[in-house]
């Protein structure tokens, strides 16, 4: 079965210290640890040949280029600005060190599967194991687990490279997804090899 290991929102707005997030004094230590947790992986799966698949959070641009922002996101988020998340900018592409991915997709809601081209992609790669990592465990990471599951993915939550923006809210989300998924941490998942 073809396994990709599927980088939820592992982007430079969220994590790096000169993003969107860090800016508006979001920065976040457990968010930020997923990368290294995520990198070993990343680099077997890619020795191996296995598919490395990123999904980005995007503000899409409207007239004059000010990003459509939905009014739950800018009000829990009112830093955000022109320029943050935009297509094919800096603080959209996946941070330095997980990267090049061998599909990234945009995406404009929580789960990477709406209103995406996700599951095009991965069903023309022959796809249908995913391992999943990413931020934050209760939003993207969830809704797209979920989604996963109810279009027939056989899915592994990767534990330990999730993260939310406390550790409790991270940890009842893991819990919560048990039910559609099964749950790992990286080092279990490696010493499968191959998987």
């Amino acid at each position: 079965m073809t396994t990709a290991l599927l980088l939820c929102d592992l982007q430079n707005d969220f994590l790096h210290p000169n993003g969107a997030y860090a800016r508006g004094g979001m920065a976040n230590a457990d968010c930020a640890s997923v990368v290294p947790a995520i990198k070993p992986l990343v680099d077997l799966m890619r020795a191996r040949g296995d598919w490395i698949v990123s999904t980005h959070f995007t503000l899409v641009p409207m007239k004059g280029g000010e990003p459509f922002i939905s009014p739950h996101l800018l009000k829990t988020r009112p830093f955000l600005r022109r320029g943050d998340f935009l297509p094919g900018g800096w603080g959209h592409a996946l941070v330095d060190g997980l990267g090049p991915a061998d599909i990234a997709v945009e995406k404009v809601a929580f789960s990477a599967f709406y209103m995406s081209r996700l599951e095009w992609a991965l069903t023309r790669a022959g796809v249908r194991r995913l391992l999943v990592s990413g931020i934050v465990t209760n939003g993207g990471v969830a809704s797209t687990v979920r989604d996963a599951h109810v279009r027939e993915f056989e899915v592994t939550l990767l534990s330990d490279a999730c993260a939310a923006f406390d550790r409790g809210t991270h940890e009842t989300a893991v819990n919560a997804l048990r039910s559609v998924a099964r749950v790992a941490t990286v080092a279990e998942i490696i010493a499968e090899n191959p998987f």
